[in-house]
């Protein structure tokens, strides 16, 4: 599926949630977000499944994707629209045999190279981070900084996701640097009103086209 940018990447997270994934999604799809990544480390794959069940006709309502990350199993047994992929996870072109060629597949990249390589392997996005320090996932690598953003603007014919540490302080030049698209999650999901959040940050990216 060729995508085109999207601005603003929803990532949800149910440890720094103030209320709930499902609560969170139809905040984030109201405030107009258009992309939704359901990310879930603590819940059993039965609990995820009844879930993912729910969000996805959330976002097919509110005209919005629906992936999924690491669990194929999860998006297959939902039908979701994709999946989101790192780099320890499955393979690319193992991912793409399972769930065919109508599916998303978005790959993780950790510098030029990586975002580079994850295009000439057939990915329909790639996120690029952690830009800046980040709490939020306890492996994350060292942050890259704003130079891989101002080298992948031109050089990737795919939409590329800046994420890793960006918020309210830091989103603008995130921005400048060259990112179309770009991913919060404790920025917003930590946020007592999620949809205000989401409306920010969407106004923000858009006066950067």
């Amino acid at each position: 599926m060729k995508l085109k940018n999207f601005g603003l990447y929803f990532i949800t997270d149910s440890e720094l949630s103030r209320k709930n994934v499902i609560e969170d999604v139809k905040s984030a799809i109201k405030g107009g977000v258009k992309i939704v990544q359901y990310r879930e480390k603590s819940a059993s794959t039965k609990q995820m499944i009844e879930e993912c069940k729910k969000l996805k006709i959330i976002c097919k309502k509110g005209n919005a994707l629906f992936l999924i990350n690491d669990r194929i199993d999860v998006a297959l047994a939902v039908d979701a629209d994709g999946v989101h992929l790192g780099q320890e996870d499955m393979p690319y072109w193992h991912a793409r045999k399972l769930l065919g060629k109508n599916k998303i597949i978005g790959l993780s990249a950790h510098s030029v190279k990586h975002a580079l390589k994850n295009q000439k392997l057939g990915a329909d996005y790639t996120s690029i981070g952690p830009v800046y320090c980040t709490t939020t996932k306890k492996t994350a690598k060292e942050p890259i900084g704003l130079e891989p953003i101002r080298q992948l603007k031109n050089r990737l014919k795919i939409p590329f996701v800046a994420i890793g540490g960006i918020n309210e302080s830091n989103i603008d030049e995130v921005l400048e640097a060259g990112a179309k698209n770009v991913a919060m999650i404790s920025a917003i999901v930590a946020k007592e009103n999620v949809e205000k959040a989401v409306r920010n940050f969407i106004k923000i990216i858009n006066s950067y086209k």
